[in-house]
């Protein structure tokens, strides 16, 4: 029997990016689902009564939630081709730290840049840095986190450069000048399909997400 396979999820993700990418490479055909995540679904909230949260994967009729346990789960259950974390178990465990790093860090002080002023944003802007400079000391060299191959922590950072230029426009900030090697590794990144078919596009996401926070002002 074949897999069924189902993705709810909401275009503007940076959550949702992770698995869409994890599906792209390995090439998993499933069916996307659209949700409102200001109304949501009674599906929603029957597959992630918990968090109620959008990306769930529903595998023949099993939901999984939360983003790196879901590509996580992909990686084990479709484990013949594209291997995203390493079968090392050190490297394995080094992976999740940054991932869970990137969870932690980046995406709260991001949001710090769109929802601060002054001098809260002064030092909102202070602290991106400072979370970008350690990221591109574990980069190194290498031309992805994992070494040669695009891996597990590449696919956790890679989608907030979606929003990229909403940081930029309403944090003032200019990250490839303050991080060139990061900026320089996500166009390495964008060269893949899997990833640059998965993220939604920097324009769409700053008109978007610019009206809302406007809205707010």
């Amino acid at each position: 029997m074949a897999d069924e396979v189902v993705l709810l999820d909401f275009w503007l993700s940076m959550f949702g990016m992770r698995v869409r990418i994890a599906l792209a490479e390995k090439g998993i055909k499933y069916e996307y689902k659209e949700q409102d995540i200001f109304n949501k679904s009674p599906l929603l909230l029957e597959m992630n009564p918990i968090h109620k949260k959008i990306p769930v994967l529903i595998h023949n009729g099993k939901p999984v939630c939360e983003s790196l346990i879901i590509v996580q789960y992909i990686d084990e259950v479709w484990n013949d081709k594209s291997p995203l974390l390493p079968s090392d178990p050190y490297q394995r465990a080094h992976a999740r730290f940054w991932a869970d790093f990137v969870d932690k860090k980046v995406h709260e002080v991001s949001m710090k840049l769109l929802t601060t002023k002054g001098e809260e944003l002064e030092v909102s802007k202070k602290e991106f840095f400072e979370i970008y400079k350690i990221l591109e000391g574990e980069l190194g060299e290498k031309p992805y986190f994992g070494g040669e191959n695009f891996g597990f922590v590449d696919l956790s950072l890679i989608t907030f450069h979606s929003w990229s230029h909403v940081y930029e426009v309403f944090g003032n900030i200019n990250i490839e000048a303050e991080c060139p090697k990061i900026i320089a590794w996500a166009k390495r990144c964008l060269q893949k399909e899997t990833v640059a078919n998965s993220l939604a596009d920097q324009k769409k996401v700053y008109e978007a997400v610019g009206q809302k926070i406007r809205g707010l002002e």
